[in-house]
């Protein structure tokens, strides 16, 4: 595949433009999808948690109480998982993962995203083989906490590498990638899930858990023959190997305008680095916008409630008078509904914008979000539940799911780039630890409201849109401060005179 573009750069001297010439070659393809393999392991891993809670053969091994709960008739269908060790298995993975992202921003930057990917795949592969042969809930958690070492490494590396790769008119397709694989991943877990609890009642869960190593496998062999980004190999003084690296990705020996801004940015970042670390440049005042930007898209992600839904579909179906395996199939309908919807955002985005995909699906979530608070509903009612659910996570799909990730890994400065973002990440897993901690307790006591207490933050979601995100469609990503920023509204105040020489697009 290959297609020629050219993209316009501003200099950072003055006001001549240029451009950015290349070809969207299958080898930049081909290291995006290896690299998006990291969404794979977080995806599977979100998709397997909910659908083995709801083994009866992993409840009886790890927490007979639940189990005893579940089939206990007059229990409210509503409470019978609500139980803070079943919660902590599920959310103790992503506690792990928060810390995990601030020594991967280090590694990012100290050996490369290419490296902290492998690394990532390494932690994967040792907490799958702990949780699948897990023989009481101390090992089971410990497995829990080395997956999500990897998944804070893996979700670390992968979105910044894949836009640092990408050119600048297709970087949001690119990266979505990696939310893609996510969706990819829920989907196989489900069904992974189905078959397993249907032909191994007792043990299927082990098959469940096992099946986490296949794609950290895969993330591993791949990381062996893709490319470091031209940036991380210039920010670590290997100008020569990211010019190769740049030709080979571009499919064209004219690298040289886009090599310099490579360049400058990095020479600017080291120049700052000379003077203080990236975390107190994230406390100047013109790091601000990006930062709160990045953070807000990964607590907004969370709290519309898709992950509270996907690592629960299982049990929440339960819930509302499905059986065991048509809950499961159930959650498999709504993770390929999660999947297509995604490749939406793929072919959209660079063409309609972040911001209106974003407002457009807070829309559509919103009134998904509707539901009557019922204990026990009829099967009709479940029914309808499980459409609204479809019309929630397609828009959820191609809309805030993967530009969560996209515009956090797009917007800040090459001097705090990795830190920043790590701040990202770490937001996306305390919350998402917070609500996986906290939505089976929720559910027990709020019932079908719960759904109303997401629909609250939704509205607040859009108006932050509305008001607050810039759009960032087609804009170099070293371009983001001069284009971006000092141009947006609100933003703009947070760039002095005396600090625009200085930050610059460093």
């Amino acid at each position: 595949m290959a297609g020629g573009f050219a993209v316009e750069a501003k200099v950072a001297g003055g006001g001549e433009r240029r451009e950015f010439k290349g070809k969207i070659t299958w080898y930049v393809w081909l290291c995006g999808i290896i690299a998006a393999t990291s969404g794979l392991m977080f995806g599977y891993d979100v998709g397997i948690s909910g659908g083995v809670t709801a083994m009866d053969g992993f409840l009886i091994k790890f927490f007979p109480s639940v189990y005893a709960r579940k089939h206990r008739a007059r229990e409210n269908n509503y409470c019978k998982f609500d139980d803070q060790r079943l919660q902590l298995f599920t959310s103790s993975l992503y506690l792990a993962a928060l810390a995990a992202s601030f020594a991967a921003s280090r590694l990012c930057t100290r050996l490369g995203r290419r490296r902290t990917m492998q690394l990532a795949s390494v932690f994967f592969l040792g907490g799958t083989a702990l949780c699948a042969g897990a023989a009481n809930l101390a090992m089971l958690i410990v497995g829990r906490i080395c997956l999500g070492v990897g998944v804070g490494f893996g979700n670390q590396a992968a979105p910044l590498f894949l836009s640092e790769i990408a050119p600048a008119h297709i970087r949001g397709a690119l990266n979505i990638l990696f939310q893609l694989d996510v969706t990819i991943g829920i989907l196989i877990a489900n069904v992974v899930n189905y078959f397993t609890s249907s032909a191994h009642p007792s043990t299927g869960w082990r098959y469940s858990l096992g099946g986490a190593g296949v794609p950290a496998a895969v993330l591993f062999l791949g990381s062996l023959v893709i490319t470091e980004t031209p940036t991380s190999l210039v920010e670590r003084g290997r100008r020569d190997a990211g010019r190769a690296t740049l030709e080979r990705i571009r499919g064209t020996r004219d690298v040289g305008d886009e090599l310099d801004e490579i360049a400058r940015a990095c020479e600017a970042a080291a120049a700052l680095s000379a003077e203080e670390s990236a975390y107190r440049r994230l406390r100047r005042r013109e790091s601000r916008p990006p930062l709160v930007i990045a953070v807000a898209m990964q607590v907004f992600q969370q709290f519309t409630g898709i992950n509270a839904i996907m690592f629960y579909a299982p049990v929440l179906f339960q819930t509302m008078g499905f059986k065991s395996n048509g809950s499961l199939l159930s959650a498999v309908v709504t993770g390929g509904v999660n999947v297509v919807s995604t490749l939406v955002s793929i072919v959209a985005v660079d063409k309609i914008g972040r911001r209106r995909l974003l407002l457009q699906a807070c829309g559509q979530m919103l009134i998904a979000q509707h539901v009557k608070a019922n204990g026990n509903p009829g099967e009709k009612w479940a029914v309808a539940i499980v459409v609204l659910i479809c019309v929630y996570v397609s828009s959820f799909a191609w809309s805030w799911g993967p530009l969560g990730w996209l515009i956090p890994s797009e917007t800040f400065p090459l001097a705090t780039r990795t830190t920043g973002f790590s701040f990202a990440v770490s937001s996306n897993m305390l919350f998402t630890f917070l609500i996986a901690q906290a939505f089976l307790s929720m559910m027990c006591r709020m019932k079908a409201f719960i759904f109303f207490f997401f629909a609250i933050w939704i509205v607040i979601m859009a108006a932050f849109v509305f008001w607050l995100l810039p759009e960032t469609k087609g804009v170099p990503i070293d371009e983001m401060v001069d284009t971006v920023w000092r141009r947006h509204w609100f933003w703009k105040r947070f760039f002095t005179d005396a600090g625009d020489g200085r930050i610059g697009n460093c």
